[in-house]
């Protein structure tokens, strides 16, 4: 798989996670057919804060954690992001995660 080709679906995926909700990593590596590949959409939101376009804070792990909070510039820009969408945070974990779950093989299949 062509990087370059696998970080523009990952953009395109998460640019349709709504406002007010989240999703994985690995949903998103799952509903592209990488199940494997968690690791390797977090490289590719990594790579997209030149894009502000793509709210790859909308992004977080299985549990809910702020995993990637580290590649956002300040210490906190990713939980402001959150809870500018009304989206609770609290130890670096989105309260009501399962409530606020967006899950791309469900909502786009």
């Amino acid at each position: 798989m062509k990087e370059e080709g696998f970080f523009k679906k990952v953009y395109d995926i998460t640019k349709q996670v709504p406002f007010g909700r989240v999703t994985s990593y690995g949903a998103i590596a799952k509903f592209l057919g990488t199940p494997r590949s968690s690791r390797m959409v977090g490289w590719a939101l990594n790579a997209s804060h030149i894009d502000d376009s793509i709210p790859a804070h909308r992004v977080v792990n299985r549990n809910g954690l702020l995993t990637g909070k580290h590649h956002f510039k300040g210490s906190n820009l990713m939980q402001q992001l959150l809870e500018n969408e009304n989206i609770k945070v609290e130890n670096n974990q989105v309260v009501a995660f399962k409530k606020l779950y967006w899950d791309p093989n469900i909502e786009l299949l």
